[in-house]
């Protein structure tokens, strides 16, 4: 087989990029990493404003350093264009006819306003593949809604199930929470690039592009799929008060930790690793019944034990016996895991205003295509000389034009 490189994978891809924040530059982001030429349009006023929301270097905004920005939108091309004006729109659609993929996260309706909808553009570029990923999709009573992230992440409903088991016990009165930060966002932004190679692999069997709808509510959905089909198959309603019928989350030294024995041999194994073999055998704790019987009493022998230990004594104890086992790592423990590195997950990426720093990578690798060392996220425009020049063949003069008329 021919050696090829990662970034090969998706070779002769363009895909113009009209979309902020997490879940439409992540999808690009996706498709960047696997080789696609993505080009992201922003606004010649500030851009991205994932550009202003950091973290930034000592909490000092600069719109070249946002971390959030940074990460989302490594390998592509960064152009600005200003689509309020006839001329900026003519432009996006030059870019459009000779793009494979167009990823936008405009309200419903906001593009066929200005003329450059799915039937617009189709109808210059028929192979072109146009992806937008919006709050609640293209149709229904809730499309023309916006929403924050928080927003989406409870109308997906897991929200209503948080904090649940250790925190709901702790801290019974309080409100729901959402997860971890643009959780659902980051979810919309990989369905929707699994939807765009899809429908890319489509087109080379029909020759014909089409329109991919992506919801992030319905994306969040699949988070918490399970509960969602119990209530609707049995009426049971999943809340903050779900619990393990025994074992769970329990806090040690350092942080928490989680351990799960449900099958007889899990109990046998996790007592035995204890250094108490004898509670495996016990009457009171001999089947799952039993233990479920005297679950208080199950509970109370593991959290003595894990109180007395770190995280990391209770995992390495744990785990080779066979016990579902885990602990709660910090930012810290993830970078710092010597799993990572031994794949060299965190990889790292020169940026002129930046500097070098670590990024996580991908979660995955080809036999046949080696990792590909990615390229930084582009200054504001950084790029508007190579692609209106190079690629649309505007002379430097007209581009300075441009510029002088806000439109780039």
């Amino acid at each position: 087989m021919t050696a090829m490189a990662e970034r090969d994978l998706l070779a002769g891809i363009t895909v113009l990029e009209y979309a902020t924040m997490v879940a439409g530059p992540y999808c690009g982001k996706l498709l960047a990493e696997l080789g696609a030429r993505v080009i992201k349009v922003e606004g010649p006023g500030g851009g991205d404003p994932a550009r202003r929301r950091g973290p930034f270097p000592e909490d000092l905004p600069d719109d070249e350093l946002s971390g959030l920005f940074l990460y989302l939108n490594t390998s592509k091309q960064g152009v600005t264009l200003n689509l309020e004006t006839a001329t900026g729109r003519d432009l996006f659609r030059r870019l459009a006819a000779s793009a494979d993929v167009l990823v936008e996260d405009a309200t419903p309706g906001v593009m066929a306003a200005i003329g450059l909808d799915h039937d617009a553009l189709c109808s210059l570029n028929p192979r072109l593949v146009y992806t937008s990923v919006t709050p609640f999709g293209q149709t229904g009573p809730y499309s023309q809604y916006r929403a924050y992230p928080m927003n989406l992440f409870h109308a997906g409903g897991e929200g209503y199930t948080l904090p649940g088991s250790l925190s709901n016990e702790l801290f019974p009165g309080r409100e729901p929470v959402q997860g971890g930060t643009y959780l659902a966002e980051y979810d919309g932004g990989l369905h929707a690039a699994i939807a765009t190679v899809a429908a890319l692999i489509a087109r080379n069997l029909t020759g014909s592009g089409q329109h991919v709808d992506v919801s992030k509510q319905e994306a969040a959905m699949m988070l918490n799929l399970l509960n969602i089909q119990l209530f609707a198959n049995t009426g049971e309603l999943v809340t903050r008060r779900r619990s393990y019928h025994f074992g769970g989350i329990f806090p040690c030294k350092d942080g928490y930790v989680i351990l799960y024995p449900r099958e007889d041999r899990h109990w046998q194994g996790l007592t035995a690793a204890m250094g108490r073999p004898e509670l495996g055998t016990e009457e009171r704790f001999r089947t799952w019944e039993d233990r479920y019987r005297h679950r208080d009493e199950v509970n109370a022998v593991l959290r003595e034990w894990v109180a007395a230990h770190t995280k990391e004594e209770v995992f390495q104890t744990a785990a080779p016996s066979g016990c579902p086992a885990a602990y709660f790592a910090t930012t810290e423990d993830v970078f710092h895991s010597p799993q990572f590195a031994a794949r060299d997950f965190f990889e790292e990426i020169e940026h002129p205003s930046a500097g070098r720093l670590a990024y996580p990578s991908r979660p995955y690798g080809f036999s046949e295509a080696p990792r590909s060392q990615q390229g930084p996220a582009p200054l504001l425009g950084q790029h508007n000389r190579e692609v209106y020049c190079g690629l649309l063949g505007l002379a430097p003069g007209e581009l300075a034009e441009l510029h002088r008329a806000g439109v780039v």
